[in-house]
């Protein structure tokens, strides 16, 4: 049976000593629940011999209360423990002074999604950074990476990081959000005293779950869109779609496990994808559906769409890779309809002077390669092939398990 960080933390007492007669805070979301699904925040709280001084939320909050992206959180002082939540989503996203100085030990206890974009892996480096510029202690309660451990995507470029793209990894890295606190303080060469709790029998390669204990563990939302297990495996390519016009599905009962539009022809363009790369479509069954958002793009509109299913026999693990998938969708569509206003300009995570296409790809490359009309399938190949080979090798140094 697996035994997460948090878990172990209740159950050995050796494990938790250290911590007796230090302030303690916690970086925590809805996802952050024990085996008996208790929040972490209320087991820390009934544990005797540990003092809760403060806690943080990240995106979408502690305990969770915004819907959708770029929707910001407040202060608020818990009603029950009486002490203060900061938000690390609102009017600043780094920790101030004023915060770092509400506790000596911080514990993050975060549910990943196994991808660059998710904003809760930029946090932990910003918590890294303070702790390590205010000398606070940090303990990562590992957690499983539901993707599993799948490298895909273009690494991000220098330049090019945001509050989507902390450094340079690529879109589908496959550590555990310890493993990449390692990485992080390694890549960043900070001086800060980490400690990572980490789990025990976590098998990121054994089914059905590949990642997730299926079966073992029940699935609760890290944010809003994240409903399931299939989303996560999806989410590497899907995310893409933010930075698109194309609905991803917000609204409907299947975010980021599908897309499409009211003016695009999904069975033309699901023929196109096939003839184009087939190779690209494998580990998963692609259908064509229809469906009409309740909210967010396109709304009320009916939508013509593909649907990636990865919840049946059709899916392997390995030859899945959703952001191939995704940019040969767009590719694709700007195949068949070369004026499509496929890329949308608006503000993106606090970036306004760049594509959220770019932000979310940690370069223009991905775009460029779909808008170049000389461009093969093979030129993508080979350059995100290069990021992955060089990643696989970079983070063999912080695998845990």
């Amino acid at each position: 049976m697996i035994k997460f960080g948090i878990d172990r933390l209740l159950d050995e007492n050796e494990l938790r000593r250290p911590l007796a007669g230090r302030r303690i805070a916690l970086l925590a979301h809805p996802a952050s629940v024990t085996k008996t699904m208790t929040h972490t925040l209320d087991a820390l709280a009934s544990l005797p011999d540990l003092k809760l001084s403060a806690a943080f939320g990240p995106q979408h909050g502690l305990r969770g209360d915004k819907q959708d992206n770029m929707m910001e959180s407040p202060d608020f002082v818990d009603p029950l423990y009486g002490i203060p939540v900061f938000s690390l989503y609102g009017e600043i996203r780094r920790p101030t002074e004023a915060m770092m100085a509400t506790f000596d030990v911080l514990l993050v206890d975060l549910q990943d999604l196994g991808c660059r974009i998710y904003t809760f892996i930029t946090t932990l480096l910003y918590v890294l950074e303070a702790a390590a510029q205010h000398n606070k202690s940090v303990w990562i309660l590992d957690r499983p990476n539901p993707a599993g451990r799948p490298v895909e995507g273009l690494k991000l470029r220098p330049g090019w990081e945001s509050f989507v793209g902390a450094g340079e990894l690529p879109m589908r890295h496959g550590l555990t959000l310890g493993e990449l606190a390692q990485w992080f303080i390694a890549r960043f060469n900070l001086n800060v005293d980490c400690r990572v709790v980490a789990m025990q029998g976590w098998q990121p390669e054994a089914a059905p779950g590949y990642g997730w204990p299926l079966g073992e563990r029940g699935w609760i939302n890290p944010s809003p869109n994240a409903p399931n297990l299939w989303m996560t495996r999806c989410y590497a390519g899907t995310v893409m779609l933010e930075g698109t016009t194309l609905s991803e599905g917000r609204g409907t009962t299947r975010p980021l496990e599908l897309f499409g539009a009211p003016d695009i022809d999904a069975r033309l363009l699901l023929e196109s994808m096939q003839a184009l790369a087939p190779e690209w479509l494998t580990g998963c069954r692609l259908r064509e559906c229809w469906f009409e958002p309740t909210f967010h793009k396109h709304v009320g509109k009916l939508c013509g769409g593909v649907q990636i299913h990865v919840d049946d026999p059709a899916y392997h693990h390995r030859d899945f890779r959703p952001w191939r998938l995704l940019a040969l969708a767009f590719k694709a569509l700007r195949r068949l309809q070369p004026d499509y206003p496929l890329w949308r300009d608006f503000p993106y995570e606090y970036e306004l002077d760049r594509l959220a296409i770019d932000i979310i790809n940690g370069s223009p490359l991905l775009r460029e390669w779909v808008d170049d009309d000389q461009a093969e399938l093979g030129d993508l190949e080979a350059l995100t092939r290069t990021d992955e080979q060089a990643w696989e090798e970079e983070r063999r140094a912080f695998l845990l398990y």
